[in-house]
Order: structure tokens, then C-alpha cells, then sequence
């Protein structure tokens, strides 16, 4: 199938929803420099700067399906603590059905804690019960299956092997969908795939497929010979092999097998790719694709993750821009999807991003100055302002003098800076975190207030930078200068 035929595909998906069952983790990142090594034993001390908690296991493949514009539903186990209603607490922020999942008291949440310096991770502690959920809470969990079955376009089964997913609770959620017509795709965990018998599809990495074989898979020639077995075992109707750098293999029982090359691009992170593809793959099933295009776009998307930190997500309009689809003709004044379609493609030919924010109101040389500099860190420049209501709550009710749009094409206008984009929160958080860039540019006044977004920025590889302001410049001093001279001409 041609780039342009999967950029179709992508506009027809709709927004099927997805049944999820499996292992809920919650990720914590803590995030520092380590500038030496302990006194008390030989060991690397991390001067804490930034912690952060995202959503892992199935609980990242929800996110993923989210962010896809799926309609999603899990059902889980947390404990009964604080790690727990937190978890619930965020998926419910990002628009996930949790009314299935429940609390065991028994148990802790799983909590990943990953300790990261620079780029480096130097430890992570783990707090889990990997025991398998006892017949009670399987039970709770599972209530009322056949209705949520009936009411999704595909059902995935999310093993981490943190004890959610009991032998007879896999056998139960398949059986319900077997009976509905809807495809069960299983993420794997452990040798014996016989548990999954009767699935659709398994989407086992080559060294969890070779554990489920007990041998290793030496040449990729060996490939069909070993989808066949995974199949065999499970009774199942086609395997999906994820291959790191040599791409995605697929074998259908009567259908088409191959396997779908990786885009070389820069890997930064690789955790939770297994996560983005079988979200792809479970989303393009449910809309009716067939297994070959669904992998296609499951492998554009994890080249897309794996370069991001962490467990990450991708969006349908970077989906497109990563197939080729070009930006446009929109100009430099965009708007988010039109933005996600030039980050994708900036990063794919390699350019470095560079991004600063302000209210931009009465443009004058200090702020020229200002984008020149910002625009040297960095192959390409956006800017993000803010909107009229932000400005107002920032600067009172007399500003802006010029409206968002005026202000929006001057900028635009300038030479260097390549898109402009306004926002209406109060801090530019928001889409900064959206951005991602290379290098984040505030004014040298900034220093010891604290660079809104520079522990993102960091955390993600990037720079902040502070720019030399030009003295005397400044939007209220020239509105000023502009009331004063008016009062001097009625006087």
C-alpha cells in the first residue's frame, strides 16, 4: 500500500472504540544531574531537579489510543493507595472509561520509579505484587464483559506480568470476544502462549518471541517458519513481530506475510514502542483494515515514539506528516495539527527546533533582536503568543493594543521565524510540552525567575537559552512614550 493510500486509511479510521484489559503501572520519573559519587559507597549521587508521573503498561497503550482519537475503556487493578487514585485520577484526564477498573487493597500499584541524569537512567526501583489476582477481584474486574465486548471494535489484552491477567481471566475475555466477532490482540509476557489460545493475534519483540520459541531467531529468513509456531501454539490467526531496527514482521494464517522495514531515524528512548503498535494495529483492525496496512502505520508511528522520552504517544496528523503528506500551503500563522504536520516534518529531514514565547504587542527593534537570537539556536524558529485574554489577565485590561491576529502577521512577516502559533493558557506549558524543541529561548530577565518549561525541555535532551535584551526596549515603555507625547500635543 502506497504512503498516500495509508494517509487515506488514516482520515477513514474514526474513532472506534477499544476495550483494553491488562496491567495498569504507574511510570515516576525523577530527573538530575550527577555531578559525584557518594561518600558512603561507591555509587552516583542525583541532585534531584524534576519528578514526573505518567501513565505505563496498558494505561500508556489508553494513551496511545487517545491520542489516536479512539474511544477507550480498561479494566485493571490498582491498590488502595495514593499511587492508585492517581492513576485512575489521570486516565480519567485523558478521557478513558475506568469504571471497570478496581482496587485491591492487597496489592500495591505497580510503580516504576526511573532515576534519570541527562539522558542516562542510573537506576529504577520497582514496588509491584506480580502475584496473579486472586478469583474475587477477577470477577469484580471482569463484571460485566459481554456488554463491554459488544460495544468495541477490538479488545486488547495487555500482559506485563504484574498479575492482572489470571489464566482463566485471559480464557474469559476471549471467549466473550471470540462470541462477539471482535479481534483480541494480545501483548504478550512469558514463554507459554498457549495461555492466549483462541486470540486473533499475538505482538510478541524478537527476544519474546525467541523465549516463547526456546530457541533464537538467528536469520530473518527463519521469520514465517516462527510466526507459524507462535500460531500453532495459540490456535491463533496471525503473528506480529516486532523487530527493533530491521522493521515489523507479519504473518496471517491465508493471508499476506512480509515484513515492513524500520525509517531510520534518531532512537532516543524505545520503552512503551511495543505499546504504540499494538495500539495502531488495534485501532486500524477495529476500522476495518487489513492486517498489512495496520502494520504499515504501527511502524511509522513507533519510528516516531522512539524518539521521544519515556513511554510516548503519536497523534493521527503525525502519522500523516511522517508518511509524506505535505504541510500545505497555510503559511507561517498555524494552528496545532498544522504545527504536529511541520514538527514532523522539520524532524524527519533532521533540522533542530527552536522555540520562544511573549506577548509580542507593540513590535519594535528589541524584540527583532530578540527573535534573531533566538533564531541562531536553532535550524528553524516558532513562536507561540499569547492569545488576547492571556495578555489581558498578564498585563491588564488597557493591553493588547494590537489584537491576536495583527500581532500573529507581523511576526509572521519576519524573516526569521517560521511559524507562528498563539495559546490561551497563562504560562506556555502547554505548548512547549507540545513543541518539544531543541532549544527553549527566554529574555535574560528570566534568569531568576524560573524558565517556564526548562525542566521538559532538558529532561528531553534540549537547551534553554537566555537572550541579551536590548536596553530601553520594551512594548510599555514605547506605549508610553506614545501617551506622553499625545498628552504634550492636547497640552
Amino acid at each position: 500500500m502506497s504512503d498516500r493510500k495509508l494517509i487515506d486509511a488514516i482520515e477513514e479510521l474514526g474513532s472506534p472504540r477499544i476495550l483494553i484489559v491488562g496491567d495498569l503501572i504507574l511510570d515516576s520519573y525523577l530527573t538530575g544531574d550527577v555531578e559525584r559519587i557518594s561518600p558512603e559507597a561507591p555509587i552516583p549521587v542525583l541532585r534531584a531537579r524534576h519528578s514526573e508521573e505518567r501513565l505505563g503498561g496498558a494505561g500508556n497503550v489508553a494513551v496511545n489510543l487517545r491520542s489516536l482519537d479512539a474511544e477507550v475503556e480498561v479494566l485493571g487493578v490498582v491498590g488502595d493507595d495514593d499511587g492508585g487514585r492517581q492513576l485512575l485520577s489521570m486516565l480519567e484526564a485523558a478521557g478513558v472509561d475506568v469504571s471497570g477498573c478496581v482496587s485491591d487493597p492487597g496489592r500495591p500499584t505497580t510503580k516504576k520509579t526511573r532515576m534519570v541524569s541527562g539522558v542516562q537512567q542510573v537506576l529504577r526501583v520497582d514496588w509491584e505484587e506480580a502475584d496473579s489476582l486472586g478469583s474475587e477481584h477477577t470477577n469484580q474486574m471482569l463484571s460485566g464483559l459481554e456488554a463491554r465486548v459488544q460495544r468495541a471494535g477490538a479488545v486488547i489484552l495487555s500482559d506485563y506480568g504484574k498479575g492482572a491477567l489470571s489464566p482463566e481471566g485471559v480464557a474469559t475475555v476471549i471467549q466473550a470476544a471470540t462470541l462477539a466477532g471482535v479481534p483480541v490482540l494480545v501483548d504478550p509476557k512469558g514463554r507459554d502462549y498457549s495461555l492466549y489460545r483462541g486470540a486473533t493475534l499475538v505482538t510478541p519483540n524478537r527476544k519474546e518471541a525467541e523465549e516463547a520459541l526456546g530457541h533464537s531467531i538467528d536469520d530473518l529468513d527463519e521469520l514465517p517458519a516462527c510466526a507459524k509456531e507462535l500460531i500453532e501454539v495459540a490456535d491463533l490467526a496471525a503473528a506480529v513481530i516486532t523487530l527493533g531496527p530491521d522493521g515489523i514482521y507479519h504473518y496471517e494464517k491465508g493471508g499476506d506475510s512480509g515484513r515492513v522495514p524500520t525509517v531510520a531515524r534518531q532512537v532516543f528512548d524505545v520503552t512503551g514502542a511495543g505499546d504504540t503498535v499494538i495500539s495502531l494495529l488495534a485501532l486500524a483492525m477495529a476500522a476495518g483494515e487489513r492486517l498489512e496496512s495496520a502494520v504499515k502505520l504501527a511502524n511509522t508511528a513507533a519510528g516516531i515514539v522512539v524518539g521521544r522520552r519515556g513511554a510516548a504517544s503519536v497523534t493521527r496528523a503525525e502519522l500523516k506528516a511522517a508518511l509524506g503528506q505535505e504541510p500545505g500551503k497555510q503559511g507561517k500563522v498555524v494552528g496545532r495539527e498544522e504545527l504536529a504536520l511541520l514538527l514532523a516534518e522539520w524532524r524527519r529531514d533532521g533540522r533542530s527546533i527552536a522555540f520562544t514565547n511573549g506577548c509580542f504587542d507593540v513590535l519594535h527593534r528589541g524584540h527583532v533582536e530578540y527573535l534573531r537570537y533566538a533564531r541562531s539556536k536553532g535550524d528553524v524558529l516558532i513562536v507561540g503568543i499569547n492569545d488576547d485574554d492571556s495578555v489581558r489577565r498578564l498585563k491588564g485590561a488597557s493591553r493588547p493594543v494590537n489584537g491576536i491576529e495583527d500581532r500573529m502577521h507581523v511576526l509572521a512577516a519576519l524573516e526569521m521565524v517560521e511559524a507562528v502559533i498563539a495559546f490561551g493558557e497563562d504560562t506556555p506549558k502547554e505548548i512547549i510540552e507540545f513543541v518539544t524543541p531543541d532549544a527553549l529561548i527566554k529574555g535574560e530577565d528570566w534568569a531568576d525567575k524560573g524558565v517556564v518549561g526548562r525542566e521538559w525541555v532538558e529532561q528531553h535532551g534540549g537547551k534553554v537559552h537566555l537572550a541579551p535584551l536590548l536596553e530601553g526596549r520594551s512594548s510599555s515603555s514605547v506605549i508610553e512614550r506614545i501617551q506622553n507625547q499625545s498628552a504634550k500635543a492636547k497640552g
